[in-house]
């Protein structure tokens, strides 16, 4: 019989040696663990940032009156108590976003497993498995950057956040800072863009709605997409019903009444005016921070009104006419903007006609030429003939294709003849025309042709409304500006309008005389016929070359208004003129503003 020798010991069993390894190995696992998440710890951001809401500074664009004409940028109402959210939507961005958010403990591993079986499925990433704790560690401390020092962050900062603060203080601050579209940060600043009330009054269809937008706000943005954000709101609602938050009954009634955002006062048309305000604000007070409001000469029912009028004419004869945009802009006598459309539709082309399209202006130039005239001695009786004339080779045709012959200077202008304008400029000189030009407000290159007399080189609507303002004014010239005050949002002024314009341009007794022969324009006879108010007005025609453009820029009481007309890839209109549809226009916008 053997016997066991003195200090043999029994060797472990397989098992016990496996649990042994797995021990051990479980042991080193934490140990790389803890110093794996040492290193991502090290720079993590600060977390006293978390009461801090980062965002683009917004600047608000004021009408005359004080109404709000857009907000660029993105707003911040300010946060809220969660008992102040309702509870229809706190339980809608629950159902939607995070199903199981009061049980897990930052990170939800049966989200994560269920995720990344959908998108192995889909081959590709087409659900995440971020909770709303991760998704405010994200939002609060760190960047939208893909990496796995990122994503380790965000999950040991979605710890801290569990370990310190309650749920319902969790869903607060992420529902007071998440982006929700349309320039909006928090459910306040959603709500009250969306839906014009306080959050707290929300319906149960507005509450799912301001929840779909999480997914993507830019895409269901009830403003962006209409649809989309109602088939959005629906997922949500039954997502709602499936956890049990709300019953048949109330998601029968909901979805029977999708939600529609609050129409916002007037139409889009003003929004040509604020993008061009925009462009200027820097200029005023340099690069900031801070959130803007700007007051500015916009008057919102002259706006309005002109609106509604150009889209009543261009529906009614556009068409017919050929005519596929339009064009208009009113100024005060200082050169304050009273009312600016740069388009048919602001949602479909951004590009301002009024003060970026660089036209022909036809006859419209006259002003220039007479007014240079007048000043070097001309009489409005002085007699041209009418009759072919050859500069060069260059010979310029009267519109009917007609020679008038003797005629005064008035009844030239009146009737906007080429010919004779042609004759008064090559009198006096091309120089003097252009320099005319350039004083009264012309910024555009003017070519020294013959062709400068009826218009040939281009210019824009703003310049050539200000020129007329100029002699509407009384030969003192006008600064077409929009911008009264810009001041933060706390009430400091940062830029005020000073000053009384440019001074004088034009002798008061040349621009009586020039006011006189534009009044001869709306006279029987006159090329604006069409344009006449029952009140003292004047004003000027202007038809370029095969009735590619056409306008009217006149002025009446203390209003001057510059209508063009045409389309965008330079196509002729069916044999429109100034005296058509510009001064139809013209003389519906004057008529309502004079009321």
């Amino acid at each position: 019989m053997s016997r066991k020798r003195e200090g043999d010991r029994p060797r472990p069993s397989f098992f016990r040696r496996v649990l042994a390894w797995l021990a051990a190995g479980l042991i080193w696992a934490g140990v790389a663990g803890l110093l794996l998440a040492a290193y991502y710890a090290y720079d993590l951001p600060d977390v006293g940032r978390l009461g801090v809401v980062e965002r683009e500074p917004s600047i608000t664009v004021l009408a005359a009156d004080g109404a709000v004409l857009a907000t660029y940028g993105e707003t911040y109402a300010g946060p809220l108590p969660l008992s102040a959210i309702p509870k229809a939507l706190r339980e809608a961005v629950i159902a939607i976003e995070d199903r199981r958010f009061r049980w897990h403990f930052g990170i939800d591993p049966i989200g994560l497993v269920r995720a990344a079986h959908v998108n192995w499925r889909a081959g590709r990433t087409v659900q995440g498995g971020s909770t709303l704790t991760q998704q405010l560690a994200k939002n609060a401390f760190l960047t939208s950057e893909r990496s796995v020092k990122r994503k380790a962050q965000e999950l040991l900062l979605a710890f801290w956040l569990e370990a310190r603060f309650s749920k319902d203080e969790i869903l607060a601050l992420y529902l007071n800072r998440v982006y929700l579209g349309a320039g909006t940060r928090g459910v306040e600043a959603a709500s009250r863009r969306y839906f014009a009330k306080p959050a707290r009054d929300l319906t149960l269809a507005e509450a799912a709605m301001i929840a779909g937008l999480l997914k993507a706000p830019s895409r269901y943005a009830p403003t962006a997409d209409l649809a989309a954000a109602q088939g959005r709101a629906r997922l949500v609602l039954e997502a709602m019903r499936a956890s049990g938050v709300i019953d048949e009954a109330a998601y029968l009634v909901a979805t029977a009444r999708p939600a529609v955002p609050a129409r916002r006062p007037g139409g889009q048309s003003e929004r040509y005016f604020t993008d061009w305000i925009l462009d200027q604000v820097a200029g005023f007070v340099g690069p900031t921070d801070r959130d803007l409001v700007v007051a500015t000469t916009l008057d919102l029912r002259l706006q309005r009104f002109a609106e509604k009028t150009l889209a009543e004419a261009i529906a009614r004869d556009g068409d017919r006419a050929g005519i596929e945009q339009a064009a208009l802009l009113a100024l005060g006598p200082d050169g304050a903007v009273r009312a600016m459309i740069g388009g048919r539709s602001h949602g479909e082309s951004q590009f301002n006609r009024a003060t970026q399209a660089e036209r022909q202006p036809g006859s419209a130039f006259k002003l220039f030429v007479y007014l240079a005239a007048l000043e070097r001695g001309l009489a409005p009786e002085t007699v041209f003939e009418d009759g072919p004339v050859s500069i060069a080779g260059w010979q310029p045709r009267n519109f009917d294709d007609r020679f008038h012959g003797p005629v005064t200077a008035r009844d030239a202008f009146a009737k906007s003849l080429n010919t004779v304008a042609v004759q008064v400029q090559e009198r006096i000189g091309r120089e003097r025309v252009a320099a005319a030009a350039r004083r009264l407000g012309i910024t555009s290159p003017l070519k020294l042709h013959p062709s400068l007399a009826l218009g040939a080189s281009e210019v824009n609507l703003l310049d050539l409304t200000r020129a007329y303002a100029t002699i509407a004014n009384g030969g003192e010239a006008v600064l077409a500006h929009g911008v009264l005050t810009v001041r933060e949002a706390e009430g400091r002024v940062l830029y005020r309008r000073a000053g009384s314009g440019l001074g004088r341009v034009v002798d008061p007794t040349i621009a009586r005389q020039m006011g006189e022969l534009l009044a001869g324009v709306l006279a029987p006879g006159g090329t604006a016929e069409r344009a006449r108010l029952d009140r003292p007005a004047a004003g000027k025609t202007g038809t370029s070359q095969d009735h590619r453009d056409a306008w009217f820029i006149g002025y009446a009481g203390d209003l001057t208004v510059g209508v063009w007309a045409g389309n965008d890839d330079g196509a002729p209109m069916n044999r429109v003129t100034g005296g058509g549809f510009p001064a139809r226009l013209w003389r519906d916008v004057m008529t309502g503003a004079g009321r």
